[in-house]
């Protein structure tokens, strides 16, 4: 069998001052933190035998992307599967008790957090992360890739390939900025997960993740 490692890579701290959720939204970038942050993963991930480096088209996902491309001298692949989820409430601040969710005209929006009505259906992320898994995957055969993606997608493709629901309470998402959910496959069949915080950790409800 041949082993092949997909490495899901949170993107880094973005710089949000005014505490929006940004969504799909151009133009959010890192922070320093989070160029720092992209820097120390493309460190740790240095002798890793990595061959296929591929991220969501924002520019927060593609600017953490880029140091790793660059230490392994590869080009730099675009996938837009790995994009975020929609979201109705982008460019809004969404904090318990603060902004879009304190009006009532919002509240239809709320009606069903399983599905859920506020954005893209947790089974349509999970699917095409999932397509993006796997062709990662086959151009890496018997190596490595690094797909760069964004908190609740890889959330959610990890809770669909452990079986788990994919409704869930965001402040408990384990997916910390510039984390690593690595996918250790043999063959076509996934075999093992393992997760690390090259960057340390994070709070899942600090908006300008």
């Amino acid at each position: 069998m041949t082993k092949t490692i997909v490495h899901l890579l949170r993107h880094g701290e973005v710089h949000n001052p005014t505490g929006v959720l940004y969504g799909r939204l151009p133009g959010f970038r890192l922070s320093d933190t989070g160029k720092r942050q992209a820097l120390t993963v493309a460190e740790h991930l240095a002798d890793h035998d990595i061959v296929h480096v591929v991220a969501s088209p924002l520019q927060r996902a593609q600017e953490t992307a880029n140091p790793i491309a660059g230490s392994h001298r590869l080009e730099l692949a675009t996938d837009e599967r790995l994009i975020e989820s929609s979201n109705v409430f982008e460019g809004k601040k969404v904090s318990v008790g603060d902004g879009a969710l304190r009006s009532p005209a919002n509240w239809p929006y709320l009606r069903d957090p399983f599905t859920p009505s506020w954005g893209e259906p947790y089974l349509r992320i999970a699917h095409r992360m999932l397509g993006a898994v796997h062709r990662a995957r086959a151009a890496a055969v018997g190596h490595e890739a690094v797909c760069v993606s964004h908190q609740l997608p890889v959330w959610t493709v990890r809770r669909y390939l452990e079986g788990k629901r994919l409704w869930h309470n965001p402040s408990k998402r384990q997916c910390s900025l510039a984390s690593l959910t690595s996918l250790v496959f043999e063959d076509e069949e996934l075999v093992g997960l393992r997760y690390t915080e090259p960057a340390g950790t994070s709070d899942p409800k600090n908006t300008g993740a």
